[in-house]
């Protein structure tokens, strides 16, 4: 495929050249800075590269991300260095079957001595919440999660509260242990934008984390406020992305409800329901961060390559058919990325 190219209209303006330097080289300053974070990051945590910049693209993309993996994989460690370097406010709930919404949200408590009700805000009132194991939870705390992930705002009583921005939630599932756990409902399987897997480090990695963790650990600095990743998320929403980037977001998510359109036919006993259009949404959304971070002021379509089958993997809801033959997501995805080649970008940006 060839690289984007700005029209000749822009290039024979001066001004309009000038303005598309400055322009690339403030986006690039601006991705340094979150290369800064991800460095400051790493002095602590060993490995988990793509764990990392998937909590960073969530940032950006004002997204959440379910993380599953065994126990004693750096989960909370890593998204609770993060939140010191960027000087965010982190809370983890440990979900267990007795927890109530109220643990989660806060609840109202009669004060004796003003004989009046006063409003205790619970730990979901946070920049980066940790929801650790959230499988084990019941409905109904799944449901009021449920409302925070996707209105950022909890209702006690008759009163709403906004919750902090940047606002993101990363869940833990542990896939080793089914006993005393509830299946997440795909209404709320479907608001997380992310759904990344953890496995376990390399021998040298391993080796470098047990070296690390038996001495004092260095402390983390901040590297950027919650108001500086605010302006880079609205930098984000600026990134522009190609109509022909879109329609193969598109393509990639119907192949996974009509795959025999896309001569797929052997997938279609495989696949019970396809990705909604959410799916495309955070595709797009998640891509654009992704190339913010790569330095650039537009997306291509390796982008969104890239980020689909984190975007994928979560939303499918596979057959019968699939558990006995042993076909996963994965393996649904990995078929119909090949059989959907990547468009070709003709511009950079649009008409002016």
């Amino acid at each position: 495929m060839t690289e984007p190219s700005t029209s000749p209209d822009q290039s024979d303006s001066p001004d309009a050249s000038s303005a598309s330097s400055s322009s690339a080289s403030s986006s690039s300053a601006e991705s340094k800075l979150m290369e800064q974070v991800m460095f400051e990051v790493k002095r602590v945590i060993v490995g988990q590269d793509q764990l990392l910049e998937r909590l960073i693209i969530g940032l950006l993309a004002r997204g959440h991300v379910l993380v599953e993996g065994v126990p004693g994989l750096a989960k909370t460690m890593a998204i609770k260095t993060l939140s010191n370097a960027i000087g965010g406010e982190f809370q983890r709930i440990q979900f267990t079957p007795d927890l109530v919404p109220a643990d989660l949200i806060g609840t109202r408590i009669y004060n004796q001595q003003t004989g009046e009700f006063n409003t205790s805000l619970g730990p979901v009132f946070a920049n980066l919440l940790l929801a650790d194991e959230i499988n084990r939870a019941p409905a109904k705390v799944q449901s009021a999660l449920l409302e925070v992930m996707q209105e950022r705002q909890v209702t006690i009583g008759r009163e709403t509260h906004d919750v902090p921005e940047p606002f993101l939630v990363m869940a833990t599932q542990n896939p080793i242990e089914s006993e005393g756990t509830y299946p997440l409902p795909e209404a709320q399987v479907d608001r997380f934008m992310l759904k990344v897997l953890v496995g376990y480090p390399s021998s040298t990695e391993e080796f470098v984390i047990v070296d690390r963790m038996t001495q004092a650990l260095d402390t983390i600095g901040t590297v950027i406020t919650t108001e500086q990743l605010a302006g880079l998320q609205a930098e984000v929403d600026e990134v522009y992305v190609d109509p022909s980037i879109k329609e193969y977001a598109v393509s990639l998510v119907g192949a996974t409800r009509e795959p025999a359109a896309v001569g797929l036919d052997n997938l279609t006993k495989y696949i019970s329901y396809g990705a909604s259009p959410r799916a495309s949404i955070n595709m797009i959304l998640a891509g654009r961060a992704s190339s913010f971070l790569r330095g650039r002021t537009y997306a291509l379509p390796e982008d969104v390559r890239d980020i689909a089958p984190d975007v994928l993997r979560h939303r499918l809801v596979l057959s019968y058919e699939a558990l006995a033959d042993g076909v996963t997501s994965e393996d649904v995805i990995d078929e119909i990325m090949q059989a959907i080649p990547l468009p070709e970008v003709a511009m950079q940006g649009p008409a002016q």
